[in-house]
């Protein structure tokens, strides 16, 4: 058992230090560059036009971004119910495009890009205050996902102390959360609604493989008892989990990296701002589940139990002690009752 288990434990620092030093680069790109917010959430303006032959992003965003109409936004798509190629472009605002703008804007493209054949085929407008009604939607439907896995986990393993077990399992979908939104905040992605997808994606594969070492953890302890630490039981449930939970995640981010070279062949970019998020959750999730909640875990039960024994373990020791010298006679037992 010594030889095939591999030591998380004694490393613990080193793994916990990881996750830290990304939090700080994702809170100093935050703090300098900001996230943008998309129209979902913030509310704006979306237009979305149809589109033949090639289109050059960049040079469409730079038409626009020189109508000085504040920050835009444009990918490339394929309408749902037919063939045809679509450009959108959307506005993240509180006010939004007036039908003037709207109409000023697409002749000035129709103008850049006449060989393109570009026709207005819709347009929305998002309030903001129905943009933020559906983020606090979105939001309170992660809260509601995190209360109900910490529950089941609570129930599931009572014997390893359950409540404790989701607590811990919590932190880690947390941590998964925020690698996340780093990934949008590095990658310049605006938060939209892939944003509250991936994440609810992630959490899912998390918790699974979260719950695959606690299972771990509950099952060798009923066959190894209290025969072994609670370090070297962790240690080993985590390294019988270790190869099955990395398979797992590596076969989903290999097809989601193949998802990606395609969207970015094809200039597809609404898609990878779904997919790019979605690999680098996959592997954090998994990181998270085999490498801070488990540990962290063993460190609050190693901490209870001491707290427990500094507090309770006097009084036990001397009692102890007076029923051993009252049986041998050298105490008076009626002093004892006394």
């Amino acid at each position: 058992m010594n030889k095939k288990t591999i030591n998380f434990m004694g490393a613990k620092n080193i793994l916990f230090a990881i996750p830290i030093v990304i939090f700080a680069v994702i809170l100093v790109f935050f703090a300098i560059f900001g996230v943008e917010v998309a129209i979902e959430f913030k509310g704006g303006t979306m237009l979305t036009y149809s589109y033949e032959g090639e289109v050059d992003v960049n040079a469409v965003k730079s038409v626009v971004e020189g109508e000085n109409y504040g920050s835009v936004n444009v990918t490339l798509g394929t309408a749902v119910n037919s063939s045809l190629n679509t450009l959108d472009v959307s506005f993240s605002s509180n006010e939004g495009l007036t039908a003037e703008k709207q109409g000023a804007l697409t002749d000035k493209l129709k103008e850049s890009f006449k060989d393109n054949n570009l026709v207005l085929v819709d347009s929305q407008d998002v309030n903001p205050s129905s943009g933020f009604e559906f983020f606090l939607k979105c939001f309170v439907a992660v809260i509601f996902s995190f209360i109900l896995l910490v529950i089941y986990i609570a129930f599931r393993f009572k014997k390893i102390g359950g409540f404790s077990a989701g607590v811990f399992a919590l932190v880690a979908l947390v941590h998964d959360v925020i690698m996340v939104f780093g990934t949008f905040v590095l990658c310049r992605f605006s938060i939209d609604a892939n944003f509250i997808a991936v994440v609810l994606t992630v959490l899912g594969n998390s918790i699974n493989n979260t719950i695959v070492v606690y299972d771990r953890i509950r099952e060798n302890r009923g066959l190894y008892g209290n025969s072994i630490s609670l370090r070297e039981l962790t240690n080993m449930s985590i390294t019988q989990s270790l190869s099955r939970s990395i398979n797992t995640t590596l076969t989903t981010a290999f097809a989601v990296l193949a998802i990606c070279v395609v969207c970015a062949v094809c200039g597809v970019i609404s898609i990878m701002t779904f997919a790019i998020p979605m690999m680098v959750g996959l592997v954090c999730g998994t990181y998270s589940s085999l490498f801070i909640s488990g540990p962290l875990w063993v460190l609050w039960r190693e901490h209870r139990d001491k707290s427990g024994a500094s507090v309770s373990g006097t009084p036990k020791a001397s009692k102890k002690n007076t029923k051993d010298l009252a049986s041998k006679g050298t105490i008076d037992k009626k002093k004892l009752m006394v």
